[in-house]
């Protein structure tokens, strides 16, 4: 069985890490094959969200193989710092593809949910906190382990945890290097649900499947929006969301949700980008005008524009007449 089994299941893409001889830890060959699996489940149409995995109950990730992809990382270090990390290391392996596979150098804005069926440690850390929803199994555990090595986590701990957890709490991870328990992760909000290891991959195709009732571009442009906006201002974050805003409403699937909803039907989604609007400079005020025709205000002293009416407005109030 190779390192990484990546499967595709209706609109669902199933990522394993599996080497659970070894705690399902990374070397090239499996660095580079979950790499190739998340740019190809980025870039695949027919696949709206991914649940990544470890084979077996012991072990989710146990980040970088000390064995095998340590060393040779240490020992190449001046190579690689000079090459931008693109050199090849051993089986034609570009040594950046691991940063993809820990999904710190990659951006995917179809929605991830992590299954953890046990350890999550260093690397393993790095795939989750670049995951959307996550599930551990009651036995999971999760740690910042490169510290106690001597080794720095370089795949992204030290910028995305303080984001994602209050800041003592993402420094004592940090810092200790020590291991933290499901329950105190559910605590920390490192997970969403802690379940027993039977029921971890049904409540992870569960959120899969409650994701896939949605729109997948409104989805994919709602996660875009939240993750991008982290790193604006708040008025400049509001201006681009009334821009993704704008992208969406104009879109086949913004018409088919609401006249699916009128209909008491399940909709047929689409999931192609609107461009009733033009050009990406004038969404913010399009929408804004559109939000005028919608809801009756006066167009010229709130919007500033005299848009035509959009042609899902029937539809709307179509819908709320029901």
């Amino acid at each position: 069985m190779p390192p990484i089994v990546y499967e595709k299941k209706g609109r669902i893409a199933f990522i394993t890490i599996n080497r659970p001889q070894r705690r399902n830890a990374l070397n090239f060959e499996a660095f580079g094959l979950l790499a190739k699996a998340w740019l190809d489940f980025r870039d695949d149409p027919d696949l709206w969200v991914a649940i990544v995995t470890g084979a077996g109950d012991k072990a989710f990730c146990a980040g970088g193989d000390l064995k095998e992809f340590i060393p040779m990382v240490t020992q190449n270090i001046e190579a690689l710092q000079a090459s931008g990390g693109t050199q090849t290391m051993g089986q034609d392996f570009p040594a950046n593809a691991a940063l993809v596979a820990v999904l710190r150098d990659v951006e995917i804005y179809k929605p991830i949910i992590a299954a953890v069926n046990g350890f999550c440690i260093a690397g393993g850390m790095e795939v989750l906190q670049g995951t959307d929803i996550r599930i551990a199994a009651e036995h999971a555990s999760f740690a910042i382990g490169e510290p106690r090595r001597g080794l720095f986590p370089g795949g992204g701990s030290t910028v995305k945890l303080p984001r994602q957890l209050p800041f003592p709490w993402a420094m004592e991870i940090l810092l200790t290097a020590e291991p933290i328990s499901a329950h105190k992760a559910y605590h920390y909000g490192i997970v969403n649900e802690v379940v027993p290891l039977a029921e971890l991959m049904p409540t992870a195709i569960k959120y899969a499947e409650l994701i896939c009732k949605n729109g997948p571009y409104a989805v994919r442009k709602v996660k875009e929006a939240a993750l991008k906006g982290l790193a604006l201002p708040l008025k400049e974050a509001l201006e681009q969301e009334l821009a993704y805003a704008a992208d969406v409403f104009s879109t086949e699937d913004a018409m088919e949700g609401i006249r699916a909803f009128g209909e008491r039907r399940e909709p047929l989604w689409k999931g192609r980008g609107g461009d009733a609007c033009g050009s990406i400079q004038s969404l913010t005020a399009c929408l804004r005008a559109r939000l005028c025709v919608a809801y009756q205000f006066d167009s010229a002293s709130v919007c500033h524009s005299e848009p035509s009416t959009p042609p899902w407005r029937g539809i709307f109030y179509g819908a709320l007449r029901r």
